[in-house]
């Protein structure tokens, strides 16, 4: 008889040793956790993080080879010559998605599943679909990925009271956390587990089929893919979880949110290696602009001005990247989504604040409409309905596949052409308060907050943070004075920041301090580190931090006037 010897709550066998630690519950996660760690469901997680942590592996040293390859070159990115015969042949389709997914207009972004009860808001909201974020909207504590991961388990499986069931809510659209982020909390083979197995495994164990026989997932958004390799890859993990689960061909739906400027050329090639299981790609703004910086910012002419007054979508370089996304998806077959409104709506809807912002979110997303897009997010609950309201207006049908925006014709030079403009004190502060709030945010367990009357999260965190390392590296002028952008002057900004929030602050002013301090770390390197979420993540301050109870959101922390 084979001996079997206990590991927690998972069992392994001494012929064929299988190596798991978990770390012990998150204080009141205790029932959570027993329901979601079960023996078959470590087997399971153990099972495929082992078969795939190889692969997971190469294709991050990938990303550092073809860095490498593009510093030491002085290269730019272009459409690949080894795909083109992808690219030329004009018969291949992905396959049509579920009719679920086949309207949608209006989805909630940044949710994270771990606050309960904007969670249960959205599952009540008339949106096509809920982002339920793990990655930018979301702080991955141990905490917050098993309280989160919980509420998509009780969620799918009815269990919260008076909420409609999964089959009428709107569509579920999980993120887990991108390549980049580990699992600290578990140790497979004597290595941290990829967080974005961690989250998916566990997802689809507990709610894949679940949401497959109430035809209304398993869906994805693929965070941060930064070419057609990774998205091979996320192709081998649906063919090997269905297989394993029991799921037909094809059950896995996902969408590849095109992130990175070097995805950009290569988006017909990740719809191809996702043919059986794609809906569609999706255009956004912050964390793609951010990786201009992340690849190019060392080069003078990558030199991206205030983002405040210089960046939008109706900027040349932005504009083809979403016209060509749009083109690409649609000749294939695929479903083109657009990026999230992160303004709030005032209160009082008489007001001209009110007016105000409705007007903004309304142009802005007038402009992806007319670009062809099948559909965008907002934040903000109380704009799902207008937004709804101008589809129904401006398009004809569930969505605009028929647009096959044949006037377009993109270049690489279209695609990297900077826009012209310089650097403002005002942007340089806005930038330097948002990096030091959102770590602020992480120190609190929280993945986003509210500024100055939007959501900030770590796409906006990654755009603010390179923009300041970068204005610091080449030493850029301000318009305003002609002072250069150095670490004193970010120094002394942080500083009149400092001062300026700390009588609003109350207890958690210590805290603040160190996420100042850890933002003038993160813009003095020397080499521009990847992602800030990486760097935070591997911070023994945030990992420490992680041992105390779970704290306050930051827009409880500070007046809310003051925000």
């Amino acid at each position: 008889m084979e001996k079997t010897q206990s590991f927690g709550n998972f069992a392994f066998s001494q012929n064929k040793v299988c190596s798991m630690e978990l770390c012990p519950s998150p204080l009141g996660l205790e029932e959570e956790c027993a329901t979601l760690f079960t023996t078959d469901s470590l087997h399971f997680l153990h099972e495929l993080i082992s078969t795939f942590d190889e692969e997971v592996d190469e294709i991050l040293q990938l990303r550092v080879s073809k860095k490498a390859q593009l510093d030491l070159t002085g290269d730019l990115p272009s459409f690949l010559e080894s795909t083109r015969h992808i690219r030329r042949d004009p018969d291949w389709k992905v396959l049509p998605v579920p009719s679920r997914l086949q309207k949608r207009h209006v989805d909630i972004g940044d949710l994270a599943p771990c606050d309960t009860e904007h969670f249960i808001k959205a599952l009540l909201s008339p949106a096509q679909g809920i982002q339920v974020d793990f990655d930018d909207g979301n702080c991955p504590t141990y905490y917050n990925q098993i309280k989160g991961i919980y509420n998509v388990f009780k969620a799918v499986h009815n269990l919260f009271p008076n909420v409609p069931h999964v089959s009428q809510a709107p569509v579920l659209m999980l993120r887990p956390r991108a390549w980049n982020m580990v699992e600290h909390n578990m140790m497979v083979e004597g290595k941290e587990a990829p967080g974005p197995l961690f989250d998916f495994g566990l997802l689809m164990f507990h709610c894949g089929k679940a949401l497959f026989e109430h035809k209304s997932g398993p869906f994805f958004y693929l965070s941060k893919v930064e070419g057609y390799m990774e998205a091979r890859l996320w192709n081998k993990i649906f063919l090997w979880t269905q297989q394993k689960l029991g799921l037909p061909l094809g059950s896995i739906k996902a969408t590849v949110l095109i992130e990175n400027v070097l995805a950009a050329f290569e988006m017909e090639e990740i719809l191809y290696e996702l043919q059986e299981h794609s809906a569609g790609l999706n255009c956004g703004i912050w964390d793609y602009s951010a990786s201009f910086v992340n690849k190019f910012g060392h080069r003078p002419a990558f030199l991206l001005p205030d983002r405040h007054k210089y960046v939008n979508m109706e900027k040349h370089f932005l504009h083809s990247y979403m016209d060509l996304l749009v083109k690409t998806c649609h000749r294939r077959g695929a479903l083109a989504t657009g990026g999230m409104a992160a303004l709030l709506l005032p209160e009082d809807p008489l007001s001209d604040t009110y007016r105000r912002v409705l007007a903004s979110v309304t142009r802005l997303k007038l402009l992806e409409i007319t670009a062809g897009v099948d559909g965008f997010m907002v934040y903000d609950l109380n704009l799902v309905e207008p937004m709804q309201k101008l589809f129904k207006v401006h398009t004809e049908g569930d969505n605009q596949l028929d647009q096959l925006r044949n006037d377009v014709t993109v270049f690489p030079e279209d695609l990297l052409s900077m826009p012209s403009g310089g650097v403002t004190l005002n942007g340089l502060k806005y930038n330097i308060a948002v990096g030091v709030l959102f770590i602020n945010a992480w120190l609190s367990g929280k993945g986003h907050f509210f500024y100055k009357g939007q959501v900030e999260d770590s796409a906006t965190a990654e755009i603010s943070r390179s923009q300041v390392w970068q204005w610091v590296r080449h030493q850029t002028r301000l318009e305003d004075d002609g002072r250069v952008v150095s670490r004193q002057l970010v120094t002394d900004l942080i500083k009149e920041l400092i001062m300026d929030l700390s009588p609003h602050c109350g207890s958690v002013r210590q805290r603040l301090h160190t996420a100042a301090n850890m933002f003038q770390e993160v813009i003095a390197k020397r080499h521009f580190p990847d992602f800030i979420t990486t760097y935070l993540n591997q911070d023994h301050t945030f990992l420490s931090s992680q041992n105390a109870e779970p704290m306050q959101a930051l827009d409880k922390d500070l007046r809310r006037s003051k925000l």
